[in-house]
């Protein structure tokens, strides 16, 4: 399990902790966690996901939070859910995604989206950014070359295993 901090007080504090019976450990970071959006964009002007990509994005999202809070503190984002709807998508609108997490009472944001290249290929994309600054500290992506529940699933978590969460977040730890 990897274990991030805010900072190296909070490792010593975890050191000690193990070490002297009842010296407190640091919390965890608290992280908004967005929904996985679609981008296709063989449409111009956009359009909505089919009921079969929707279920999709909702199998990833889900796949992303269960992966995260294993380490990091998730934060409800339905208090912004209008701000959320306004400026979506969120992986194009520059930044706006820390300004919501950090208004939320988050540390870091994570978005990600689904590039639709064809009806079998597509492109994984998630990032984690800190929410006062707005800079990426992670990053990740895999292709999908099947449309399936499991491809899709299997993306995502190879993505937070080997491109997230494979070392400690930086200034983190």
């Amino acid at each position: 399990m990897t274990v991030v901090f805010k900072s190296l007080a909070g490792a010593l504090a975890l050191a000690l902790g193990l070490m002297l019976p009842g010296v407190a450990s640091a919390a965890p970071d608290k992280v908004a966690i967005f929904g996985i959006e679609l981008n296709d964009p063989a449409v111009v002007g956009g359009r909505k996901a089919r009921p079969d990509e929707v279920r999709r994005l909702g199998l990833v999202t889900e796949e992303l939070r269960k992966a995260l809070t294993a380490t990091l503190e998730p934060v409800d984002v339905a208090p912004q859910a209008t701000e959320i709807t306004k400026q979506a998508p969120l992986f194009k609108c520059e930044g706006c995604a820390a300004t919501i997490a950090k208004a939320l009472g988050a540390d870091l944001a994570v978005t990600g989206y689904v590039d639709k290249g064809s009806n079998q290929i597509f492109n994984l994309n998630v990032a984690i950014s800190d929410a006062a600054t707005g800079k990426v500290l992670r990053a990740g992506q895999a292709v999908i070359r099947a449309d399936t529940d499991d491809t899709w699933a299997h993306a995502m978590r190879w993505i937070v295993k080997n491109r997230l969460l494979a070392e400690p977040l930086p200034n983190r730890s």
